[in-house]
Parts: C-alpha cells; structure tokens; sequence
C-alpha cells in the first residue's frame, strides 16, 4: 500500500499546484476530514476543502514544493512549502489513504520566528 499511498499523495500537491481545487477534492474520501491542531479546527468533506482552499486570500496563483516526503503502509508525511508570491508558509501535512483515496489529513503550519539571542553564538542561519 505505500506505494500507492505515495503516488496518491505526491498528486494530491500536483494538483494543489495547479490551483484546481475542486480536481484535488475528487482525490478525498467520502468522510474526509482535515484537522488544524494549532486553530483548533476541523474541515469535514471534499467540497468544505475546495471551498476553503478557493476562498483563502492569495495574492496570486499558490505553489506548492514538496521538500520531504515519508510514506508506510497507508500513511503519509509530507514537508511543503508554499507561496503565493507574497505570502511564504511550510506545512507538515500527515496523510491517511484508504482504497486509493486521501480519507484524513492532520495538518500543521509553523509559525516562524527570531532565533533566541540565548544560542545564536551555537547556530547558524539556514539560509
């Protein structure tokens, strides 16, 4: 199965990049549900995760690059990153596939901030 939930996976952000989010929603199961832990929210069904994704504020057509991606058995972990042009954000995304379609997502979108003075004489910028 991880093989196939890889492939489902790695089109689901094909698609994510091609803006077409109702095409992205025909890749969920019927009982999908998305959970944002940090807002404390949950999106329940394929037409609730188009709509959200269509009625998000954008600045432009968003892109979406897959960094890192981990599959086993029915499960998925991907590191993206996105942008709209102007707006920069990361998501680490953990996929649930049952029968050739996305059924969970838990998704989490870090905040950045400012290294603590406390251990920048220990590290360096990434970039």
């Amino acid at each position: 199965m991880s093989d196939e939930a890889i492939e489902v996976v790695k089109r689901f952000w094909a698609l994510m990049d091609s803006n077409d989010f109702q095409a992205v929603a025909r890749l969920l199961g019927d009982d999908y549900s998305l959970e944002w832990p940090q807002s404390n929210e949950r999106i329940n069904g394929r037409d609730n995760f188009a709509a959200v994704n269509e009625q998000y504020p954008s600045h432009g057509r968003w892109q979406f690059t897959i960094n890192r991606l981990f599959g086993s058995g029915n499960e998925v972990v991907t590191d993206v990153s996105v942008t709209d042009g102007v707006q920069q954000a990361r998501a680490i995304s953990f996929f649930t596939v049952s029968d050739g379609k996305i059924v969970k997502m838990v998704e989490f979108w870090p905040d950045k901030y400012e290294a603590p003075q406390n251990r920048k004489h220990l590290t360096e910028p990434l970039n």
